[in-house]
């Protein structure tokens, strides 16, 4: 296996990467293209899953949007989701016109804010033969009303409104936290903060910082909307069913009453970050893995 920092184009910006080749490939290789979730930089554990994907017989494409981490920028730290979308879908372009790559086998791959990405990709790109989806954003709002509560959220958008006016005449961005435990962030839960600080030890690129801005965009964000049209695509979901970022029941939700098969859900005990360094990571990896290698190793031989 080797790994090699690229960079591909999207919208006429560069999003650095990282691509994963097996060893010894003797014919193009099915795909997984990956990305962070809310703020988040490749180098904060993606690297596992990358792995022992790689390890497993697929090209791996990991990138950072635009904007964050060594990618490039033209709006620091601002998260826009169907920007962060149109990234993902530029990096299938990209990772497609590889020889080492079947383009008939193009998997996806997203956690968290991203999961929410995958869930919009494979409803509308159906260049994308797999996805799995884990602990994912099914609709910003919702998930901000339990996190922060119906007053402190209804408080937060008179805020975020006084601050597009402020941006309508002066031009410039203001800024918040990610995390922080004395001051209000875009994640205002203790286990994201403790989590956020130890990611940042081995993701030196990733800032605690996103624009206001951004929070609007959470907040009209529903991926729910393109759940029931994934179909025919495999579709897998994981949930942590101690998860204080997204709920759960949300996610199962989505799963129940709007995906069509084939479709699984996985259902995993512990909480949102579990997955990345915990005790669940065993579980979720495996799970992505077996799904993947079920529908997109399996899907040239149909």
């Amino acid at each position: 296996m080797k790994r090699e920092s690229v960079t591909f184009n999207s919208e006429g910006k560069f999003c650095a990467a990282w691509l994963y080749v097996p060893d010894n490939l003797n014919q193009p290789a099915p795909a997984i293209v990956m990305a962070h979730g809310f703020s988040l930089v490749k180098e904060a554990y993606l690297d596992r899953y990358a792995d022992m994907f790689c390890k497993n017989g697929f090209v791996v494409l990991v990138f950072d949007y635009r904007n964050f981490g060594e990618s490039e920028s033209d709006k620091p730290q601002h998260l826009e989701p169907y920007e962060q979308i149109k990234d993902y879908r530029n990096a299938i372009t990209w990772v497609s016109a590889l020889p080492e790559v079947n383009a008939e086998q193009i998997g996806i791959w997203g956690t968290s804010y991203s999961g929410g990405h995958v869930l919009h990709i494979a409803a509308v790109d159906k260049r994308v033969k797999a996805v799995v989806a884990q602990v994912p954003t099914i609709n910003g709002r919702k998930g901000a009303a339990r996190k922060m509560g119906t007053e402190q959220l209804a408080n937060f958008v008179h805020q975020l409104e006084s601050y597009r006016a402020s941006r309508y005449f002066t031009g410039e961005q203001q800024m918040m936290p990610v995390v922080s435990l004395d001051e209000p962030s875009a994640q205002p839960h203790p286990d994201a903060f403790e989590w956020f600080m130890r990611a940042s030890k081995i993701a030196p690129n990733w800032k605690n910082e996103i624009t206001f801005e951004s929070m609007e965009h959470y907040l009209e964000y529903n991926p729910a909307s393109f759940v029931e049209f994934i179909s025919p695509t495999p579709l897998l979901m994981i949930a942590a069913m101690e998860d204080g970022i997204t709920p759960p029941d949300l996610i199962i939700e989505a799963y129940e009453d709007w995906a069509n098969e084939p479709k699984k859900l996985l259902q995993l005990p512990g909480g949102h970050f579990d997955v990345y360094d915990g005790f669940t990571f065993d579980q979720a990896s495996e799970g992505a893995l077996q799904w993947f290698l079920q529908h997109l190793v399996v899907h040239i031989a149909k």
